[in-house]
């Protein structure tokens, strides 16, 4: 019995460049992990056993189960596993959390199974899966590009600590797709936001929080919206910016200083909202 971590992730970019012939969106993304975590404990068994603490998670529905069931077509294995999943990243918020578990499942049963496949293997498999499911072999601070399958890793940022904040709205299946669909032509952008919150960082040492961005913004922060009264909510509580995670709607604040981030959290809380303090994370 082992364990593996799958921590959540944010976009610091997320541009959308234009649709592409074979019908997905061209990106350019920086993408970063975090100290956020769902837990997996994988084990021997005669067959596929999974488990999650969490009320609502279904395997069915999830990642999970279709990576073992890729591992086991592509490579003929025909041993089981338990695998017991403590889940900490909330369903459906844009914090990548199937996709990390289904990498972890990748990763754990390639040891488990003792089937030898290589990194590179796995994240072509990875790319079956899902097109952000790749990234979560490498973690830390990367560019992501393509469809998000083009994942190149970059220097760490400047540690920051993160306030996630999980708004009280429904969750809606495939809203990513839903969101991509809402975007006009007056959306998409040429990548250089992304080219200079990279270059700014570098040359600076800093997180550059103007150049924070993400393109369903101007498809979710619209008047009257519930994700845009919550923004409107946490800024008046003194977040000094507030950014919607991936495709929602989970949304978060960064800062350097741990006591102020602290009090933001308490001042969320103390308002009944789900937040979390984590922080940023090399690696996996």
């Amino acid at each position: 019995m082992f364990t593996i971590e799958a921590p959540a992730k944010i976009n610091l970019t997320l541009e959308v460049l234009g649709k592409r012939p074979d019908g997905y969106h061209e990106i350019r993304s920086v993408i970063q992990t975090l100290n956020f975590s769902d837990t997996m404990q994988f084990g021997p068994s005669e067959d596929v056993q999974v488990k999650s603490n969490m009320p609502g998670w279904e395997v069915e529905q999830s990642l999970v189960l279709k990576a073992v069931k890729l591992l086991q077509e592509t490579t003929g294995c025909t041993k089981g596993t338990t695998i017991k999943i403590s889940k900490r990243i909330p369903l459906m918020s844009g914090l990548g959390g199937d996709s990390s578990d289904a990498a972890a499942v990748l990763r754990g049963l390639n040891r488990l199974w003792e089937l030898g496949l290589s990194l590179q293997k796995l994240k072509e498999m990875a790319q079956e899966l899902g097109s952000d499911v790749s990234f979560f072999f490498c973690g830390g601070t990367a560019l992501m590009a393509g469809r998000g399958e083009k994942i190149t890793s970059l220097a760490p940022v400047p540690h920051q600590w993160v306030i996630l904040i999980i708004p009280n709205v429904p969750r809606l299946e495939g809203k990513t797709k839903r969101l991509y669909s809402m975007l006009q032509p007056s959306h998409y952008t040429d990548g250089k936001i992304t080219d200079n919150f990279m270059s700014t960082i570098k040359s600076t040492s800093q997180v550059p929080y103007s150049l924070i961005f993400n393109t369903f913004e101007n498809v979710v922060f619209t008047k009257g919206a519930d994700l845009t009264n919550y923004r409107d909510h946490i800024l008046k509580l003194g977040a000094p910016h507030v950014h919607l995670a991936g495709s929602g709607p989970a949304l978060f604040a960064m800062m350097p200083d741990k006591s102020q981030a602290e009090d933001l959290l308490n001042r969320l809380k103390k308002q009944g909202m789900e937040a979390y303090l984590t922080e940023t994370k090399n690696g996996l």
